[in-house]
């Protein structure tokens, strides 16, 4: 996504910038799309609006992916799925949030378009360096090979949910609709938390428990799959920590 800003950053600094990035949303929710454009800043000269721009791009396609799935639960199981999302949350309480969020956009708006401040000055800056990130998605020459990487990508994380489903007897035989439909709710709570800490094994406990699977086997199966991801994030973000800076000063 960065080939068509002219940056053509190496894998190696990539992976160590994504796996520091994940490290750091475990501790601070969506640090980590920040650090990742503050590292190929630092040591691979990418502006850090046009970087992150493309960060975002990647995380709009992991949207519309998730939500595909998400379609794909609700095909298979919509009452369970329905009434399970009814359960946690009452659209009451989602109006205020929302006007709030109308507000605050439409401040944000009035501003840029009236303001002559510096500070005014700035923002667009950074604003019209985002866009090229975002719209790097459409100029790339390789789409069909992001696109394909993109779906790789989350069937082998559906994958790794799948066959962790062998590690309790009473997971072990669940069909598959019911494992898309846990590994939605649990990939909502992951995006949505600090990592899905505490909240991504309530969450899949809670949704297996409408299809027959008790709480104590649910919740379990949920702490195993989190576990699973949170040593394999923490020890290659730190991994990662320690040999950044090795590596760019053999580089250099």
């Amino acid at each position: 996504m960065l080939d068509p800003l002219g940056y053509k950053p190496t894998l190696a600094n990539n992976y160590m910038a994504v796996s520091i990035a994940y490290l750091m949303n475990i501790f601070i929710p969506k640090s980590g799309e920040v650090s990742r454009a503050v590292v190929i800043n630092r040591y691979e000269g990418v502006p850090f609006d046009k970087g992150f721009g493309t960060i975002i791009s990647e995380r709009v396609v992991d949207l519309l992916l998730l939500l595909i799935i998400t379609a794909i639960a609700f095909f298979l199981q919509f009452e369970a799925l329905y009434n399970y999302t009814l359960s946690i949350v009452e659209p009451s309480k989602l109006y205020p949030i929302m006007g709030g969020g109308v507000l605050l956009a439409l401040v944000f708006f009035l501003f840029l378009k009236y303001s002559k401040s510096k500070f005014q000055q700035k923002v667009m800056r950074f604003l019209l360096g985002l866009k090229d990130g975002l719209l790097s998605i459409f100029t790339m020459k390789r789409k069909g090979a992001f696109l394909f990487n993109t779906v790789l990508i989350w069937s082998l994380y559906l994958l790794a949910f799948y066959v962790a489903t062998f590690a309790l007897p009473e997971t072990s035989n669940i069909s598959l609709g019911t494992v898309i439909i846990a590994f939605v709710v649990g990939s909502f709570a992951f995006a949505f938390t600090n990592s899905g800490f505490g909240a991504y094994p309530i969450s899949v406990a809670g949704i297996l428990a409408v299809f027959g699977i008790a709480e104590t086997a649910g919740a379990a199966f949920g702490w195993i799959v989190w576990i699973s991801h949170i040593v394999f994030i923490m020890f290659f973000g730190l991994l990662s920590i320690i040999f950044l800076p090795i590596y760019n000063r053999k580089e250099k």
